[in-house]
């Protein structure tokens, strides 16, 4: 600016120089000796006011209007950070003002809508559902975080591209034509089978409006419902597993207590023993009832821990090994026990002795006669480590993911014989997380099965 306002001002300087002397050239031949003088004088007078004219309308109205020439042409290729040359006399001066006036706000709103994109881009990523844009011809214009995971790849697979060519379900394509035909919200679902599981995804397909009501694309929102259809099959199958669990030993007493109703004879010995195989079902009825009010005290969010300082030796020592002692040497099962000494453990006492009787127990019921069930308790770090490793039968690999189920048996007949109810393990993982700990178990078919808990030293500050 400051160069073409120089060379501007420097053409109009020679022009007027080029002027006065064509006047001079002509007027001094014209007068007296004494006269050039002076002629020359107002000649020299007349080039420096004209200098300063010139100076001042190229610095007042030249200079405004070329500066704000140059700022609408770069407002027009949306430069919003240029300004005018500012002016304080009349038309030109308010016309530079007023364009300096429009450049913020436009810059103002470009900054706004930027913040505002990346806001709704930060919230479309960070979604829980997945999502895709198309527009009304089918290409695909924006696909968030969640959607790329859910498909795993990248954005650039699909931005730009036609949806039915990089979506492969046609599912998805019945939705977005249904969407697009009928101008309304359309749902449908369709599964991902992702390594070894398969996903449930729920599919909401909407048509976009501009404000003619003309259709201008589609906003596809996929809904990953695969926990509600287990938590669905959880329900049925607990539904069915408590139904199962009950009816044995209440179809035993209905049984046994209506034959001895019918039954005339007097033999107390026959009598007796319907009366045991009674006492024995009701009994297991009730550790049935009683394991299922635990198992739900404990998934309630509300259950409140007691903590105390435990001295868990000491505890493990005189209240859990003799009694497992006991079952092992009725069933002829060798029991080794590695316990630390002076163990030391905020938790509540005695939901860590479910956990120990629990596992314990498995590990004796679940292993033959002859079988080995060790016991070890350790201190590593913050962390109590507790692991119960037995001989026994085992559990194949593909069903370790769901033993931890309520009700789940890996051998439903060989499972009722030892007289459990399917619910300790489910039990013992709730009591587990609850003290923010964690369990994982190895097995192996006929080779036995070892389960690992670490419990930290001290409460979990929340």
């Amino acid at each position: 600016m400051k160069q073409s306002a120089l060379k501007l001002f420097l053409s109009y300087a020679f022009v007027v120089a080029l002027v006065l002397f064509g006047m001079g050239f002509i007027i001094i031949p014209l007068v007296m000796n004494d006269e050039k003088w002076i002629v020359l004088l107002v000649l020299l007078g007349g080039f420096i006011i004209f200098l300063i004219m010139i100076h001042q309308i190229i610095d007042r109205y030249i200079k405004p209007i070329h500066s704000a020439a140059t700022v609408a042409e770069q407002l027009g290729k949306g430069k919003y950070h240029v300004r005018a040359y500012e002016s304080y006399y009349g038309d030109v001066g308010n016309l530079g003002n007023a364009l300096n006036v429009l450049a913020r706000n436009l810059q103002e709103m470009t900054v706004q809508e930027k913040i505002q994109g990346n806001q709704l881009r930060t919230v479309i990523d960070n979604m829980e559902s997945a999502v895709m844009l198309i527009d009304e011809r089918g290409y695909v214009h924006l696909v968030n975080r969640k959607f790329l995971q859910l498909f795993s790849k990248s954005r650039k697979d699909y931005v730009g591209f036609l949806y039915y060519n990089v979506l492969e379900q046609k599912s998805i394509h019945r939705v977005v034509q249904e969407a697009f035909l009928y101008e309304k919200k359309v749902k449908n679902a369709f599964t991902i089978k992702m390594d070894i599981e398969k996903r449930y995804i729920e599919i909401v397909s909407a048509p976009i409006f501009n404000e003619y009501k003309a259709l201008k694309g589609a906003v596809l929102v996929f809904h990953d419902i695969t926990d509600l259809k287990r938590l669905e099959q959880t329900r049925k199958d607990f539904v069915a597993n408590v139904s199962h669990e009950l009816k044995t030993p209440i179809t035993s007493i209905k049984g046994f207590a209506e034959t001895l109703l019918d039954d005339d004879s007097s033999d107390v010995m026959i009598q007796e023993k319907f009366l045991k195989i009674i006492y024995k079902e009701s009994d297991r009825l009730q550790a049935l009832v009683h394991d299922l009010l635990e198992l739900s005290k404990l998934e309630k969010e509300e259950m409140q821990l007691n903590y105390r300082q435990v001295q868990l030796t000491e505890n493990i020592k005189q209240e859990i090994i003799p009694i497992i002692q006991h079952q092992a040497d009725k069933k002829m099962i060798q029991f080794n026990v590695d316990l630390s000494e002076g163990l030391v453990i905020e938790g509540d006492l005695d939901r860590l002795k479910q956990i120990f009787i629990n596992l314990l127990n498995n590990g004796i019921n679940y292993t033959p006669k002859g079988g080995t069930v060790n016991f070890e308790v350790k201190e590593e770090n913050t962390m109590i480590v507790i692991v119960v490793r037995d001989t026994g039968i085992g559990i194949p690999e593909d069903k370790l993911s769901r033993i931890f189920e309520r009700f789940y048996r890996v051998d439903r007949d060989r499972s009722r014989n030892t007289g459990g109810t399917g619910l300790g393990l489910a039990i013992v993982k709730h009591i587990v997380e609850a003290h923010k700990g964690k369990i994982q178990v190895e097995s192996k078919l006929d080779h036995g099965t070892t389960v690992t808990i670490e419990l930290p030293k001290l409460k979990a500050v929340k």
